[in-house]
């Protein structure tokens, strides 16, 4: 991991807005790591893409990996179907762009079979706990997410040198708070393993507990009652497999962690020009500024942009009301106050945010007339959030 200043705003705004300037961070060869959180509903994913693919047409060789459970991102990059392994997206030059999505079962099986003999780890697989966690357990997807990430950190450049497939991985995260959820996943995964519960399980499995036995009888016993005999024998086998196996994944997951803190690692909080939305982005720069996550801006979606007109949304009202014979330019008018409006408040919501977070850039992208479903539209999009 290199040591590098940060790459920050470069212009600045009489609003106190200081710009985002997107394709200096994508060309930045340090930046290995570009993570993208965000509340739902804010074009999160379409951010994402479109932030991978402008890299990848300006020579990265790329990688973006989406958390998010829609669908979105293949179809708008060709792909019939996204899954745990990456898929070169057709079409991009002169780098290349592959686009994944986490399979949450399919990435804890692998980490299984890559700890444990082909006997164990198909011992592990059958077992009915494993199966439980590793399809639906609350904060899998999370510890899954970090474990893909630093296997691809890991293929592409601690093993290789940073000669491997990729020299950029684009990560889109869950909606909501919990996208930062993978952030907590070592600390949640070690408190676990390390819990009074699990401790006492191991016991037999770690040899003679003469002190523990009565205690430890008494537990079994009354798990027998309520699990059964053989469930009680598969939860011990599983409790098992999770000390042997994953306390390499709980090292790993500690790395990464790491990883995000360190200088290649580069955060974007996307929101909406809402209250709501902008409420969220202030929680997420506060926890990665708490965190001493490499926060690198804010991307605003979805923004309504002032009409090359300098007529003012109180004039436009007013005069609407002064052309009760003319309903059409009446229409027109209040159409155009109303716009004007909106335009104002966004621009305050904006403000509030830039001086409540000085330390923040940001870029601004207007809203488009449709929905984004092929590349020429991630195009825009990318060319629009490099004019910030």
């Amino acid at each position: 991991m290199t040591s590098r200043p940060r790459v920050g705003p470069l212009a600045a705004h009489a609003d106190h807005t200081r710009t985002l300037e997107v394709d200096r961070l994508l060309d930045d060869r340090d930046t290995h790591i570009i993570v993208c959180c965000g509340s739902g509903g804010v074009g999160k994913t379409t951010t994402a893409a479109a932030l991978a693919l402008r890299a990848a047409e300006r020579g990265r060789k790329v990688v973006v990996l989406t958390i998010d459970p829609a669908r979105r991102l293949a179809q708008s990059m060709g792909i019939a179907q996204l899954d745990n392994t990456p898929r070169p997206v057709p079409g991009v030059g002169p780098g290349r762009l592959d686009a994944m999505m986490l399979d949450m079962k399919r990435t804890f099986d692998e980490v299984v079979e890559s700890q444990a003999s082909p006997e164990k780890a198909q011992q592990i697989l059958n077992n009915q706990f494993y199966i439980a966690l590793s399809s639906s357990f609350a904060g899998t997807q999370e510890y899954m997410a970090m474990e893909k990430l630093g296997q691809l950190y890991r293929d592409s450049f601690a093993h290789n040198g940073g000669n491997g497939d990729y020299d950029l991985i684009v990560v889109d995260t869950p909606p909501s708070r919990s996208a930062l959820d993978f952030l907590d996943a070592p600390e949640r995964l070690s408190s676990f393993l390390d819990g009074r519960f699990i401790r006492l399980m191991l016991a037999p499995a770690k040899g003679p507990v003469r002190l523990m036995s009565a205690g430890f009888s008494i537990v079994t016993n009354a798990l027998k009652k309520v699990l059964g005999g053989q469930m009680l024998t598969d939860l011990q086998t599983f409790i098992t497999a999770l000390d042997t196996v994953f306390g390499g994944f709980r090292q790993r997951a500690q790395e990464t962690y790491a990883l995000l803190q360190a200088d290649e690692t580069a955060f974007l909080v996307i929101a909406a020009p809402e209250p709501d939305a902008l409420r969220e982005a202030a929680y997420f720069v506060e926890r990665l500024s708490g965190d001493r996550m490499p926060l690198q801006g804010l991307v605003v979606n979805r923004a309504t942009l002032p009409d090359d007109v300098s007529l003012t949304a109180a004039a436009a009202g007013a005069a609407s009301e002064r052309l009760p014979d003319a309903p059409l330019t009446a229409g027109l008018l209040r159409l155009h106050a109303d716009r004007a409006l909106l335009v104002e408040r966004q621009d305050q919501l904006r403000e509030r945010f830039a001086v409540a977070h000085p330390q923040v850039p940001t870029a601004v992208v207007p809203a488009l007339p449709g929905d984004v479903h092929d590349l020429d539209g991630l195009r825009e999009i990318g060319r629009l959030l490099a004019q910030g």
